[in-house]
């Protein structure tokens, strides 16, 4: 797959989220939320959804969480994503090739 790939994809899942997301929750998630809402006293739960959704994103990208997953599915990074190429069009190493070069003496002494 690739970054074409990738924003296909991407266009997919936005359009099928639509504007609301139903989820189910388990108990420990009830229990969090729940605990989460009494701390922070939010308006409604779904601002806490929302901050949930941030954090966990900010999260996947500051590790690197996020580009190991786009890596593995599209062979590409968040960055690439941004900048809608990839790091060897940036670079312009696809249009100008180097020829590999074997030095099998390297390690000879």
């Amino acid at each position: 797959m690739s970054l074409d790939d990738l924003q296909d994809e991407l266009e997919g899942e936005y359009a099928d989220l639509g504007d609301e997301v139903g989820v189910a929750l388990d108990r420990e998630t009830r229990n969090e939320l729940a605990m989460l809402n009494a701390a922070f006293d939010p308006d409604d739960t779904d601002e806490l959804l929302r901050r949930a959704v941030h954090m966990l994103f900010q999260t996947a990208v500051e590790t690197g969480n996020l580009d190991f997953h786009l890596r593995s599915a599209y062979d590409t990074t968040y960055d690439e994503y941004l900048s809608g190429m990839t790091f060897d069009e940036m670079t312009g190493a696809d249009q100008f090739p180097q020829q590999q070069q074997k030095d099998d003496r390297r390690y000879q002494f």
